[in-house]
């Protein structure tokens, strides 16, 4: 029976194996150096509050993706904790299960993230609604419509992520809502970031829909937006929606080790063999008949045999860039902000689940108000507010080398400052340091093509995931380079591209017709 080793049991490496299960009768082995699966997308427990690191909804415009989640978590077909105790109607999958008696559920959530800045709330995405216009001031939205009609007489060639968001936004939005931001979570600002950063993050955000959404119908807006506006949640996070498939994977004949460090692969730099891994009990050696890696690339090239790549690719490889992150847990009582919208909470609080903290004083990136995700996330969700204060920073700096309870302390400040939480209400806390979480497309990036052309010259060999292409990934494309990666194996094809260009609703249709 052909073998296939999966590097990472992250969402791409799990949903390899499970299609590889269910599609072929190769026999998958998934490695995972941690004692967990999940990567990125993991559900973390403290003192029984769970942690969504960076925040996943579970949304995505390909059918495969949307079904398979489905498949390992029905959608429920009774009210949450949440909606039954506040009355809320909600859209029910007839014959679902009850969250209230069974895990095993996927929830449908109300979507809601916006923007704080002057310490006030705005749209996310920025858009030119009366709550933007109010909070603006006359003399702010003048020099924002001067900006972007200056942009529509006058665009810039689009050489970096600056260029690009000058063009859809204006010189004075960008400056406002862009510039200091994207310097806060990449350490670069805009003008040092590449422009295929816009392309593949936000496409299809500009001032100009901004306006076509303001004067649009009611029907068609409706009609755009009508699932965008909810999505599903596993009832205990994204990790328990991994370690179901992990499940799922098992029961089907697969396996999957953990705590397997991936030491070097086997081969040549046209076929690889297989793969020597590092375990509790020692080192083990595994023959391959097809490799997934979704490890970083930049450790890929390092366990590659020798003159699998070039000199200079390797070198590309190795100085690739990423952005570290840091999460801590706040549990209080209550908040200091209260809930000014429609839509009905527990203890009143704010309803979004994302806050993109844009005060220029602030070092916190974003904040997640967990409540909003799911009820069961917290243990008593009527009388705490469990939340997420997300600081984006680099392995060794300043944040990232602080003391536990010095970064606490900072990032308890910052809530008290903001107006969000009083000191005195912080019962519990913790914080979690996790390491390469993004991409990033400036230096060596420049030259990745080059590396990811030797990399495709490996027969078997087939880059999926985040971290596996480089790409900054949603949990749903990720999912789809493994499929991509799975039906090319299946059918025989050559070409890697369809597995590399996923990130777009053209994409996924020519792959569809392939």
């Amino acid at each position: 029976m052909p073998q296939a080793i999966i590097i990472g049991a992250g969402p791409a490496g799990l949903t390899a194996a499970y299609e590889l299960l269910k599609q072929t009768d190769i026999h998958p082995i998934v490695l995972e150096q941690e004692d967990f699966v999940g990567g990125i997308a993991r559900t973390m427990v403290h003192n029984g509050c769970h942690i969504d690191v960076g925040g996943h909804r579970f949304f995505s415009k390909d059918p495969r993706v949307m079904a398979l989640w489905k498949e390992l978590l029905p959608v429920q077909g009774a009210p949450s904790l949440d909606d039954r105790l506040l009355h809320r109607d909600g859209e029910l999958v007839q014959g679902g299960p009850d969250p209230e008696q069974t895990d095993r559920v996927m929830l449908l959530r109300m979507r809601l993230s916006r923007i704080r800045y002057l310490h006030h709330f705005f749209a996310y995405p920025v858009s030119l609604s009366g709550e933007t216009i109010q909070n603006l001031g006359l003399a702010r939205l003048f020099k924002v419509g001067i900006g972007y009609l200056h942009a529509c007489i006058r665009p810039r060639e689009e050489k970096s992520l600056e260029d690009f968001m000058v063009n859809r936004f204006g010189e004075e939005l960008y400056r406002m809502f862009f510039r200091d931001y994207t310097h806060k979570v990449w350490g670069r600002y805009p003008d040092a970031i590449d422009a295929d950063w816009g392309s593949q993050r936000i496409k299809g955000v500009s001032i100009r829909k901004a306006l076509a959404n303001l004067f649009s119908s009611k029907k068609t807006s409706e009609k755009e937006t009508s699932f965008i506006d909810r999505f599903l949640y596993p009832k205990y996070g994204p990790g328990q929606l991994w370690q179901t498939m992990r499940e799922e994977v098992e029961q089907m004949g697969g396996e999957v080790r953990l705590k397997s460090r991936v030491v070097r692969l086997l081969g040549t730099g046209k076929k690889l063999t297989g793969v020597v891994i590092e375990t509790p009990d020692g080192e083990v050696t595994l023959k391959a008949d097809y490799i997934f890696s979704s490890m970083p690339i930049a450790e890929l090239a390092d366990k590659l045999p020798d003159g699998a790549l070039s000199d200079k690719a390797k070198a590309t490889a190795e100085q690739l860039p990423y952005r570290d992150f840091i999460t801590v847990g706040i549990l209080a009582d209550k908040l200091s902000l209260t809930n000014e919208t429609a839509q009905p909470t527990l203890g009143n609080i704010p309803p979004d689940c994302w806050i993109y903290v844009q005060e220029p004083d602030i070092r916190m990136g974003r904040l997640q108000i967990f409540n909003n995700w799911s009820p069961y996330l917290v243990p008593d969700p009527e009388y705490q507010v469990w939340l997420g204060l997300e600081y984006f920073c680099s392995k060794g700096d300043a944040l990232w080398q602080m003391r536990d309870e010095d970064f606490i302390a900072m990032a308890i400040e910052e809530l008290a400052k903001m107006g969000i939480v009083q000191k005195e209400a912080v019962k519990d806390a913790v914080r979690y340091r996790i390491e390469k979480a993004y991409p990033a497309y400036f230096d060596a990036y420049e030259s990745f093509p080059d590396v990811r052309a030797e990399l495709d010259r490996i027969a078997n060999l087939y880059c999926i995931g985040r971290n596996g292409q480089h790409r900054y990934n949603n949990m749903d494309h990720s999912m789809m380079t493994a499929f991509e990666a799975v039906r090319n194996i299946k059918e025989h094809l050559p070409d890697k591209e369809n597995v590399w260009n996923v990130n777009t609703d053209k994409d996924y249709q020519e792959t569809k017709k392939g």
